[in-house]
């Protein structure tokens, strides 16, 4: 519980910090505000048994692991001899003391390790240590330790609920975390307190006196607001000498104030009735005892020291055992081993790979400038598959090197970038070459339409000089002749001309490309008046149908700006006007057009 109503008097130093903040830093965690927390969210009888409260740690330190933050667990140890008094009043809400029992000097109580609290820290334990997470078993307070690994600069921050943590010494405190959203943290820092409020770990630890808390009742009838001014009056660095020496003398001052009882009942008599003692009253050699317990037990905890062999054994990097988080998963979660490494193993990867950046980073800074391939350390990441977008975060997707369950994953850009831009330039570079390639793949379609060109032109004119031959000893047998153009509207141009009726009659047939066919078809038909010609000079187009002839013999005009027509659609008894050798070898050409059409 810590001091009451501190985090409201510290409302006003309150942020919120996006969950990034933590990389590259180490916090350490009381754990029993941790299971009370994620405890709390699943209270029904369902939650427990699952152990949905276990689920959520795991989710949390994976989050902690990926930004390469180093966690602690921090447990608590026997309850502090202060505390045996409010201890036994939590268990026992509707008791009083007795005065024989309040004579009885306290002694620190050991916890009960069969309870179902306790075998709820142990499994959480357990399932740190699977993650490689060091877990330092304190002495008495849990945030005590927490603080003084925090003020002594052995880690960057703690996390806990616990409001006497800047009590103990702490400078940075995360009372909550969350990950929806992209992840936030609940953040105070003893800065802000200091130089927004006034107070400074003195006057709180003055306010816990006053107020009250999990080491003392507190005074009868001062408020937040009243203590607040008294202390703030007094000031930080005189305020515990005052209260020892003076002890509680301003209280009956205070109580005499109808603006002080008004001020009191606006902000809640917090420390009223239910602080009184079971006499009513206490001389002041016992009120100045009692308070000179409190300030001891909040300037010098009982902690394990920074140069303990408990502290240092914490401090050493730990790996992550695979195999044992496998089991822990299926036993408690009912997950295979897939799943597992699915959650896990990238959030492993990422924290490789911002390790090798900072190894990188605190090279540079040294002013030692090493290629990719010549550091010390392998990098992790193998190679850039392609750029993806997260959250609206630009992102990577990689290969990694050396990473047993892990082929890929999506890490951030600006990570990828400071651990080894090397590999985001032969990304680029394999990119740049897949657009050559690409580029170079296109461009044989050119030759492929210019060699169909001239494989249309040679197997006309092979059909036609065949034809001409056959048709050159009739007079008037009309002849073909014809050519396909390779300009851009592929045009092929073949006239008819009968030496009978003194006319000609000309069809353009296009090549157009579409998607990836081509199409053939007439797109014009023009009858003019000529001389009779010779056989040189006589043209007819096998790909499209003749001009149809009325019994007296002139030829059906025919009109302008004809539709295109598929020259495979020609009915039969088109041709029965021709020879069967001219049927069949326009048969044969149009099956020729068919195919290519097919092909391409």
């Amino acid at each position: 519980m810590g001091v009451k109503n501190l985090w409201d008097i510290l409302e006003s130093c309150k942020k919120t910090l996006p969950l990034h903040h933590l990389q590259n830093k180490r916090v350490c965690i009381d754990l029993s505000c941790w299971i009370v927390q994620l405890q709390n969210v699943n209270k029904s009888h369902c939650a427990m048994k699952e152990k949905l409260y276990l689920r959520g740690l795991f989710h949390r330190v994976r989050a902690l692991i990926a930004l390469n933050c180093s966690v602690i667990f921090v447990t608590d140890g026997a309850i502090p001899a202060i505390k045996s008094s409010t201890y036994r009043r939590r268990l026992n809400p509707g008791n009083v003391l007795t005065q024989d029992e309040a004579a009885i000097k306290p002694s620190s109580i050991r916890r009960n390790t069969g309870s179902e609290f306790s075998r709820m820290i142990k499994e959480a334990k357990v399932l740190g240590n699977a993650l490689g997470i060091p877990c330092l078993d304190g002495i008495e307070e849990g945030e005590a330790q927490c603080a003084l690994l925090n003020s002594e600069s052995f880690c960057d921050g703690c996390f806990t609920s616990d409001s006497d943590a800047f009590l103990f010494g702490a400078r940075t405190v995360y009372r909550d975390m969350c990950l929806g959203d992209g992840g936030y943290l609940v953040c105070y820092e003893m800065d802000d307190i200091e130089r927004k409020l006034g107070l400074g770990r003195n006057s709180l630890i003055a306010l816990a006196v006053i107020l009250g808390g999990d080491y003392s009742e507190g005074v009868y009838g001062i408020g937040r607001e009243s203590a607040c001014q008294i202390v703030k009056s007094i000031g930080d660095k005189a305020v515990l000498q005052w209260i020892t020496s003076e002890g509680f003398s301003f209280v009956k001052k205070k109580k005499g104030s109808k603006k002080q009882t008004e001020d009191d009942k606006c902000n809640g008599k917090e420390n009223a009735a239910e602080h009184k003692n079971p006499d009513g009253s206490k001389c002041p050699s016992q009120m100045r005892s009692q308070v000179m317990q409190v300030l001891d037990a909040y300037l010098r905890p009982k902690c394990h020291s920074m140069d303990s062999n408990a502290v240092q054994r914490i401090l050493v990097l730990y790996p992550y055992s695979r195999s044992q988080l496998h089991h822990i998963c299926t036993e408690t979660f009912g997950w295979p081993p897939e799943k597992t490494d699915e959650y896990i193993l990238p959030k492993i990867a990422e924290r490789e790979l911002r390790r090798f950046a900072n190894l990188r980073s605190t090279a540079s800074q040294l002013g030692v400038q090493l290629p990719l391939n010549e550091m010390p350390i392998k990098c992790p990441l193998s190679q850039i598959i392609k750029p993806r977008k997260v959250q609206g975060v630009d992102c990577f997707e990689v290969s990694w090197e050396e990473t047993d369950g892990l082929e890929t994953s999506i890490v951030p850009a600006d990570l990828v970038e400071r651990a080894c831009p090397e590999r985001i330039l032969e990304f680029q570079e394999r990119r740049a070459q897949g657009k050559k390639r690409n580029n170079a793949r296109s461009r044989p379609r050119k030759l492929e339409k210019t060699q169909l060109l001239g494989q249309i032109d040679q197997k006309l004119q092979d059909l036609l000089l065949e034809i001409d031959r056959e048709t050159s000893t009739t007079n008037d047998t009309t002849s073909l002749c014809g050519y396909v153009s390779e300009d851009d509207d592929d045009i092929a141009q073949i006239q008819l001309v009968d030496p009978g009726i003194q006319s000609q009659f000309t069809w353009n047939s296009n090549c157009v490309k579409k998607g990836g066919d081509f199409t053939y078809g007439i797109t014009s038909c023009q009858e003019s008046n000529i001389s009779p010609v010779s056989s040189e000079d006589e043209v007819i187009d096998l790909t499209s149908p003749p001009p149809v002839q009325h019994a007296s013999g002139n030829p059906k005009h025919l009109e302008d700006n004809v539709q295109c027509i598929d020259l495979v659609e020609l009915s039969d008894s088109d041709n029965d006007m021709f020879s069967p050798e001219h049927t069949r070898r326009a048969r044969e050409l149009r099956m020729f057009i068919a195919g290519i059409k097919n092909t391409y």
